[in-house]
C-alpha cells in the first residue's frame, strides 16, 4: 500500500464511505498508523478512538456493551503502534513505516491473548474502559 492509498483509505474512513468489507483487521492498523504519524500523539489517540465509534455508526453498527467499539483492544493496539512509531527512525517516510509495520508480531489477531485472558478481554468492562493486561504487563 502506498501513502496515497493510505490517505484515501483514511479519508473514506473519516467520511463513513469506506465499505464495511474493507474495514479489516489490517485496515485498522493502517488508519491508526496514519494518525500516529500525522498528528500529535494525544490527538492521534482521540482520532483513532472517536473515528472508530463514528465509523461503526456510519455503517449501521452500534457501540454497545456487546458489539462495536472496544476500548481495551483499541488502546492496547494503539499503544503498540505508538511504540512502533517511536522506535522507528524519526522522520521516516510514512510508506516506509507502513511497510515495516507488516513485519510486526502484534498484527496477529490472537496477539492480545498473550497479555489478556479471554475472560477479561471479552468482558463488558474491557469493552467500555481501558483495563490493564492480566497475564503480563504491556
Amino acid at each position: 500500500m502506498t501513502a496515497i492509498e493510505a490517505k484515501e483509505l483514511v479519508h473514506q474512513f473519516e467520511n463513513g464511505r469506506l465499505p464495511k468489507e474493507n474495514w479489516t483487521h489490517e485496515t485498522h492498523f493502517v488508519m491508526a498508523l496514519w494518525y500516529c504519524c500525522q498528528q500529535p500523539l494525544p490527538q492521534a489517540i482521540e482520532s483513532i478512538k472517536e473515528g472508530i465509534k463514528k465509523y461503526n455508526i456510519s455503517i449501521g453498527g452500534e457501540n454497545t456493551d456487546h458489539s462495536g467499539y472496544h476500548e481495551t483492544i483499541t488502546v492496547f493496539y494503539t499503544r503498540l503502534i505508538i511504540n512502533y512509531v517511536l522506535q522507528t527512525v524519526a522522520g521516516r517516510q510514512f510508506e516506509s513505516q507502513l511497510n515495516g509495520l507488516w513485519q510486526q508480531e502484534f498484527l496477529k489477531k490472537d496477539f492480545p491473548f498473550k497479555y489478556y485472558s479471554r475472560e477479561l478481554l471479552m468482558s463488558k468492562e474491557a469493552r467500555k474502559n481501558w483495563l490493564a493486561p492480566d497475564l503480563q504487563p504491556l
